[in-house]
């Protein structure tokens, strides 16, 4: 059985929607499942009880003077704020070599019941512009001054 030349065209425009129905789907599913979300200091303080032992993404900025870290035992510990909410995290392994005071970072991991934020991903935001280090300066010695050791290490 031949198809007509209309049969043909009603053919062909009926796999073009599907092949576009397709590529839509995966556009539009496979960006909702990408997109990366965290919560502020503030807003998991709102959750109150729900958050403890839940995972979560907890983003905001390492308060100034409150980074300890100690190299032997891969320990970090800092407070992670949002102006009004702050949370002490602490983190296993070597913290990435941006990681400062100041910096925006979003943790993953866990509340736990005292208060404190178990993070088992720790990733720094940085920002789009690039600057040389300073005339004379290599960017090795900028990172060995971005984190203060903990006393006593």
């Amino acid at each position: 059985m031949s198809l007509g030349r209309s049969g043909k065209r009603l053919t062909l425009a009926a796999g073009l929607i599907v092949i576009l129905a397709g590529f839509g789907y995966l556009a539009w599913g496979g960006l909702g499942d990408n997109l990366v979300y965290f919560v502020t200091p503030t807003e998991l303080a709102e959750r109150s009880g729900s958050a403890v032992d839940a995972p979560v993404r907890l983003g905001g900025m390492v308060a100034p003077g409150t980074v300890t870290w100690n190299a032997d035992g891969l320990d970090l510990r800092f407070q992670l704020t949002d102006g009004a909410s702050s949370y002490r995290v602490k983190a296993s392994g070597a913290p990435p070599q941006m990681f400062r005071e100041g910096i925006a970072v979003v943790v993953e991991g866990r509340l736990l019941g005292d208060g404190e934020f178990h993070a088992t991903n720790l990733m720094v935001k940085h920002s789009n512009e690039y600057r040389a280090p300073a005339e004379g300066k290599r960017p090795e010695q900028l990172y060995q001054e971005l984190i203060r050791p903990e006393a006593g290490s």
